[in-house]
């Protein structure tokens, strides 16, 4: 791949993740009126006819029962469990905050990574984790701050959100991509509409609207991401997403009178870095042996989007047919 397909790779990232950013504006803009168990409903529902069409591109013969049903149950329910805490997060918390914690999925898929993936860290990874888990820390503010539901629903969504990442790793290979897909976006649909009647609230015509625009966004931000990765490799993509912080201190001053204080600016520098230096280690020839967080393409906490790494096994497949 030449130079200027890598630049066009890094860019589509960039873009993919001012897409995403602008999602999250739409998710804190109605969580404003609504409940995310109302918000990730609908979301999903104006998903289903989207991600369908990105899956007619399927062309396996086979029915939809997984082949290894436990990983994909544990892997469904934390997928739900992400997109409903970080939607929550995101409706009460400052944008940089949310990042911030959500920034920390990394550093838990390379600890997950561990026992799930028999993945072996060595002293400077493992000093890395731990550095950027103090970062979280410095952005959290215990015993300074008051830590709120909002708080604790962004570290779950960080920590499921890295779960379902690992177990994608550990079946990928041979789970049919539809139903790496479809399970959480059912389960989302059945879970969130059985609690429905509890927390409905009538919506304008507007806010319908956004509630399209987030699927639509979901779809687009990850087409993008999908085309980002088959122009550049993930060493140079993957970085991309710590941009969205760029995106979230505009937005937040622009749109909802946030700022990015000093606690915050400094925790999420200490958790970049540390991310970018597990990234860099993995792509280092011989540095590991699976690469969890580099073969991790997906963006945590959007329900209805599909996911990177199926379309990016096609191409390779497509790749391979034409040679």
């Amino acid at each position: 791949m030449s130079d200027n397909g890598h630049l066009k790779g890094v860019l589509l990232a960039l873009v993919a993740f001012g897409v995403f950013s602008t999602h999250d504006v739409v998710v804190k803009y109605l969580g404003g009126s609504y409940s995310p168990f109302q918000i990730v409903f609908f979301s999903v529902l104006f998903g289903f006819p989207l991600v369908t069409i990105m899956l007619l591109r399927d062309r396996a013969e086979a029915n939809l029962i997984p082949k290894h049903p436990v990983w994909a149950a544990a892997r469904t329910l934390a997928a739900v469990v992400t997109g409903a805490c970080a939607f929550y997060a995101f409706s009460v918390l400052p944008l940089a905050q949310v990042y911030a914690i959500l920034f920390a999925s990394p550093l838990l898929i390379t600890v997950m990574a561990i026992p799930l993936l028999g993945e072996r860290v060595g002293i400077r990874r493992g000093l890395a984790v731990a550095v950027g888990l103090a970062g979280v820390i410095v952005v959290l503010q215990p015993g300074q701050t008051d830590l709120t539901a909002g708080h604790g629903a962004a570290l779950l969504a960080a920590c499921t959100g890295a779960f379902a990442s690992i177990v994608v790793r550990k079946i990928g290979r041979e789970e049919r991509p539809v139903v790496l897909i479809l399970y959480p976006m059912m389960a989302n649909f059945i879970l969130m509409g059985a609690a429905l009647p509890f927390v409905y609230q009538p919506m304008a015509g507007q806010d319908v609207a956004g509630l399209a625009v987030i699927a639509a966004f979901a779809l687009i931000g990850s087409s993008c991401l999908i085309f980002a990765y088959r122009h550049a490799p993930a060493i140079m993509v993957a970085p991309m997403q710590y941009s969205q912080i760029l995106w979230a201190t505009l937005y937040g001053v622009l749109l909802f009178d946030e700022a990015l204080d000093r606690a915050t600016l400094i925790g999420v520098s200490i958790i970049i870095a540390s991310g970018l230096y597990i990234v860099l280690r993995e792509e280092r020839r011989g540095a590991s042996s699976s690469t969890p967080v580099l073969r991790t393409r997906q963006r945590p906490g959007i329900p209805g989007a599909p996911r990177i790494s199926p379309f990016l096994r096609d191409k390779r497949r497509d790749d391979d047919h034409e040679a």
